[in-house]
């Protein structure tokens, strides 16, 4: 949601640039755009497939559940009848991550958070993002959702990645407490995990013989969910166990990156880059900095 925050200030987190009189003049109006702009993202990526917007969704940088909630009681999404699991955090700009659901379509069980913090060198806590988990039920079938935002590159890749491996072990923590009770469950691990398929924290930790992520076959030809300086990375996955390409009702169909001709940059030096909505202070109106990401699933059931 590239910092979906709303126009009010928050005493408790650093949320000072994104206020009207803030660095960015972050006003109603460009609030209610960007809503508009992103809802619309999501009501058509599924038109590929299906004319129907998608069944469950991840997201991740949003302020609060009362955001949240205007995303999905927009002109474009309110017909869609969209559920929130969504928790506060500790995180230092109070940004997190949120699950949104079709409640004809899944059937809410459980959820949880699960928080993690590193200590600087003052003693301090410098709390992240949760790892975010939901039980339910998608068209009958019992599943596992997590939902991830891990520490960002901003202060470095290397000296940052201890950060994300971090998360990763935690990722697989929640994983095993889940599959100690369900031993054949399905899991899906999605958000932006701030590395690419490749690194050391997706590749090494998080992605073991039980789970696939098929967006290493799509980073390896060179596509990526956003750019940098001309680079294409592929920070938001969606990552699953193997029994979704072998059991149970709904099957591994593809996966994709929903990239578009209206979400690109045609303005920018690389015009196929993301059209966010500012680049530092300049305001371009867009709606992330990053591409979402999707697979499909089929139901093997009915076929």
């Amino acid at each position: 949601m590239e910092n979906l925050f709303d126009i009010f200030d928050d005493p408790h987190f650093d949320d000072d640039d994104f206020l009207p009189e803030g660095e960015k003049k972050w006003t109603y109006r460009r609030y209610k755009k960007k809503i508009r702009r992103l809802s619309k993202v999501i009501r058509t990526i599924g038109n590929d497939y299906m004319q129907e917007p998608p069944s469950v969704l991840g997201v991740a940088e949003v302020e609060n559940i009362d955001v949240v909630l205007d995303l999905v009681e927009s002109d474009n999404l309110h017909q869609y009848n969209y559920g929130i699991v969504h928790y506060d955090s500790q995180d230092e700009r109070g940004i997190e991550v949120a699950f949104l659901y079709r409640k004809e379509h899944f059937e809410l069980l459980d959820s949880k958070r699960y928080t993690t913090f590193f200590i600087r060198e003052n003693g301090e806590k410098d709390f992240t993002r949760d790892i975010l988990k939901v039980k339910g039920k998608l068209n009958g079938e019992l599943m596992y959702f997590l939902v991830n935002h891990w520490p960002s590159r901003r202060k470095g890749t290397e000296e940052t990645e201890f950060k994300r491996i971090e998360l990763a072990k935690l990722a697989r923590a929640v994983i095993d407490e889940i599959q100690t009770e369900e031993p054949n469950a399905k899991i899906v691990v999605m958000g932006d995990f701030n590395d690419n398929p490749t690194n050391k924290s997706i590749k090494q930790v998080l992605v073991t013989d039980d789970f696939y992520n098929p967006m290493e076959s799509i980073f390896a030809k060179g596509n990526g969910s956003g750019n940098h300086q001309g680079d294409w990375f592929l920070f938001d996955q969606i990552i699953f166990t193997k029994n979704f390409k072998t059991n149970g009702k709904h099957r591994y169909k593809n996966a994709a990156i929903y990239d578009k001709h209206f979400l690109k940059d045609k303005h920018s030096k690389y015009n196929e880059n993301p059209l966010r909505t500012y680049k530092g202070k300049w305001y371009k109106g867009g709606m992330s900095d990053h591409f979402p990401v999707y697979i499909s699933l089929f139901d093997h059931s009915n076929k």
